[in-house]
């Protein structure tokens, strides 16, 4: 599928998504602050997100926007300021951080996180970089206009990032319960995460 040192690419790219980011802190923050759902939504948000950048480097899209200078400040601009949105949503919210709710409100959250682990990905032009830079070294040259070891690629990271988040989520969500039973600590976990995305939109603009 002109692929090469596929077992390369797959041990690099699990050291690359074990590796603290955005991605970690925006699912630790839906996993501990509302649960096992909400981060499981952010998940597979998150690695939509990536297919999409997958789906753009294998079109060509990427190259497009990585030779564009107005296309990278659109893009690295959109996603710094949704950030900075999202953290002082948090930062200014004033209800627990676990609260009782009716079927409706679940239900519109959960599409709520699903949409931004999207949109937190999708919109960092780092991450069209990195796939720009990083999957060419694992395919043939003569295969490099090729869209399907694009996609194999890349739906393999994905598929890595699922497994990985999954499995954070579990682990941070046993703290849901006690966050719940003490308000007082959700209270100042919404303000420490909003400060975090704050400060993770800001790094991006400033990038």
């Amino acid at each position: 599928m002109g692929i090469e040192n596929f077992f390369g690419f797959f041990i690099t790219a699990v050291f690359f998504t074990m590796t603290p980011g955005m991605d970690t802190v925006f699912v630790l923050n839906k996993s501990i602050g509302q649960g096992r759902k909400s981060g499981i939504y952010a998940t597979f948000g998150i690695n939509s997100g990536v297919l999409t950048h997958t789906l753009f480097a294998a079109l060509g899209l990427s190259v497009i926007i990585a030779n564009s200078e107005y296309a990278l400040i659109i893009i690295k601009f959109s996603g710094a300021i949704y950030l900075i949105y999202l953290g002082f949503i948090k930062f200014r919210n004033r209800e627990d951080f676990l609260p009782n709710e009716t079927k409706i409100t679940v239900t519109k959250r959960k599409k709520s996180d699903f949409w931004s682990g999207f949109l937190t990905n999708t919109l960092n032009p780092k991450v069209a970089l990195f796939f720009l830079a990083f999957f060419p070294q694992f395919i043939n040259p003569t295969q490099i206009e090729n869209p399907l070891p694009f996609m194999v690629l890349g739906v393999t990271y994905a598929s890595i990032g699922v497994l990985w988040y999954l499995l954070l989520t579990l682990f941070a969500s046993a703290f849901s319960q006690k966050i719940k039973n003490n308000p007082r600590v959700g209270y100042w976990l919404n303000k420490l995460s909003g400060i975090v995305f704050i400060i993770i939109g800001i790094k991006i603009a400033l990038a």
